[in-house]
């Protein structure tokens, strides 16, 4: 008798059904209704009318009050399920309309209700500073202490509610609707590889483990296809751009990146000296192309090259090995983790397999109300594991704030979001490791430390072109797709180094790099990357700091970046924190020079 083949017990596909039976289910026109009825309920208790002063700018029981209302709407904004629930109908479904009509329909109403309530935090910004000092130190406001400090840091950048309101409304057209029409506009795209038509995202993700003259020939049919709708991307970074300086010209704020760092509560300093700190190291990363060059017999590397493999690690790992390595290395650090990657997986929170119409690569969504939810495309590679295991991060973050944290405090900053990721595919890293060959753990190794260098060096080399491409069309106007082109290469050219052949076309990447649309985020990416080496390195050292990375995982926005940091032991303000860290990537890639030579890969 032929076997059944048994079916694994998870789901591999998003049970929307979480949230609504479809598009025309009647809750979500309810809950719509709903989130209208309480900000206009809010609006017409808390707004003031006239010249008179609110009670809670002045009174501390005034202001518990408003603070917990506050609270209590900001957990119904916060997890406003239409808006959630149609996009992700979209992630898996690209060609469904009717999605894309309804939520650009909702987001307009979003925008319109939004603004109703957009005075409270302005009237928080306003109060005095006497009154401030004494709101701080009181115990009845404790645990909205740091989400006042917050406010009152940021307000001096704050605008009149009616210009507040101009800015959200003018967001549509001057921002979102470019950036949505250039992603359309690149999700149309196609190459040809072996005769076959292929989406330009997947052309780019089978760069890398394709040979040689394959990759370089495919980079160079996808930097033209870039090229060919280059004039689109030129309009529309000149249009984000400007929008975005006269956006910071009427806050006030002094640098092009000054925003998104106050957004992601880093102190300045710090996001400089990590900056700084990575550039002067950037002879680091030109060691490593050096030595990829040699590892893969050519006298030069080309931009196509600097993610190729080595050499393959030919077991492939379907799904259900890599959820078992993923649980072997949870249960090491913790069966709270294992129980959330059980529960995500039983209750249809990870949608598995790549198919027609669904995005491309891995995220994972962050709610502070609604669950979490990862995207994967998993292809049965070993690299999706770690994929798993850097989205399951993400969301055991989100999962603990959630259970230990107030609504206002419960999501965190980008910043310290990569950590969490990096973190736990550090912890998947060494379960995979342990399962290779001699050969098979160069590979892994070389694989590593390329990755170490595209989320440290290259984001950071993203940020220096991103300031100067801010910087020239704030000067100059507006720049040509070719002079951006041109910035970017010089930029990349700093980092890659002398053993990297650049051609002009490559900076038509610009097109295709779809970070520089979100301003200056790239860096969270090597800020995250380098305190979770250090919080690993010390988990090694000593197992009882787990407690402490649970810890950090529970402090959601209680604090700022740099103090949930320094509670577990890591000062990040200390100039030489970041070198210690890029040393340690220099150690491995001496480790990897040494490994190379053993087993005759390199002389």
């Amino acid at each position: 008798m032929k076997k059944t083949a048994k079916k694994p017990a998870y789901c591999t596909e998003w049970n929307l059904g979480m949230f609504y039976s479809s598009h025309e289910d009647p809750r979500i026109a309810a809950d719509v209704n709903k989130l209208e009825a309480a900000n206009d309920s809010f609006e017409k208790k808390y707004k003031p009318q006239g010249v008179a002063t609110p009670a809670y700018m002045t009174d501390e029981d005034a202001l518990l009050v408003a603070l917990t209302d506050w609270q209590k709407l900001c957990e119904i904004g916060a997890g406003f399920k239409p808006a959630f629930y149609l996009g992700m109908v979209r992630e898996i479904n690209s060609a469904d309309t009717v999605a894309e009509a309804k939520s650009t329909a909702l987001s307009a109403r979003l925008a319109k209700t939004g603004n109703k309530i957009v005075f409270f935090p302005l009237m928080l910004g306003k109060i005095a500073p006497e009154a401030q000092a004494r709101f701080l130190k009181s115990k009845k406001l404790e645990q909205f202490r740091y989400y006042l400090k917050h406010i009152f840091d940021t307000s001096k950048y704050d605008l009149s509610e009616a210009e507040e309101k101009i800015l959200n409304l003018k967001s549509l057209p001057s921002y979102s609707l470019w950036v949505d029409g250039h992603a359309k506009l690149l999700a149309a795209q196609t190459v040809k590889l072996a005769g076959k038509t292929i989406p330009i995202a997947e052309a780019i993700n089978k760069i890398p483990s394709l040979p040689l003259k394959t990759r370089r020939k495919l980079w160079a049919d996808v930097r033209t296809k870039l090229k060919d709708i280059g004039a689109f991307a030129e309009a529309e970074m000149n249009a984000i751009c400007t929008d975005k300086k006269i956006n910071d010209e009427l806050r006030g704020l002094k640098e092009p990146y000054t925003a998104t760092l106050l957004g992601y509560q880093n102190d300045e300093a710090t996001v400089l000296n990590l900056v700084n700190t990575t550039t002067r190291a950037f002879p680091v990363a030109h060691r490593f192309h050096k030595l990829k060059a040699k590892l893969l017999k050519v006298p030069k590397l080309e931009f196509a090259d600097r993610g190729a493999d080595v050499g393959k690690v030919s077991r492939k790992v379907n799904f259900d090995e890599a959820v078992q390595i993923t649980t072997r290395a949870f249960e090491k650090v913790g069966p709270q983790y294992v129980e959330i990657f059980e529960r995500f997986l039983k209750n249809g929170q990870i949608d598995v397999f790549p198919r027609k119409g669904k995005r491309g690569g891995g995220f994972c969504t962050c709610g502070t109300v609604l669950p979490s939810f990862i995207l994967l495309n998993h292809s049965g590679t070993m690299d999706g594991v770690m994929t798993l295991a850097h989205e399951m991060g993400h969301a055991i973050h989100s999962e603990l704030s959630n259970a230990r944290q107030p609504i206002l405090s419960r999501g965190f900053s980008t910043s310290v979001a990569e950590t969490a990721s990096t973190l736990f595919e550090n912890f998947a890293f060494e379960e995979v490791f342990a399962t290779l060959t001699e050969k098979e753990k160069i590979i892994a190794l070389h694989d590593r430390i390329n990755d170490a260098i595209m989320t440290v060096f290259t984001q950071v080399a993203c940020f220096n072109f991103e300031l100067a491409l801010h910087r020239a069309i704030r000067e100059k106007g507006a720049l040509s797709g070719v002079e951006i082109a041109a910035l970017l290469n010089k930029e990349m050219a700093a980092y890659l180094g002398p053993n990297v052949k650049l051609h002009p076309d490559d900076g038509y990447r610009f097109v295709w790099w779809v970070h520089i649309r979100y301003f200056f985020y790239t860096y969270t990416y090597a800020y995250g990357f380098l305190i979770s080496r250090a919080l690993y390195q010390r988990y090694k050292q000593d197992k009882s700091y787990l407690k402490k990375i649970e810890q950090f995982l529970s402090a959601g926005s209680s604090k700022s970046p740099e103090d949930i940091f320094k509670d577990i032991g890591i000062d990040v303000t200390k100039p030489e924190f970041f070198a210690d860290g890029i040393r340690a990537i220099e150690d491995d890639i001496a480790r990897l020079e040494k490994l190379a030579k053993g087993a005759g890969m390199i002389k």
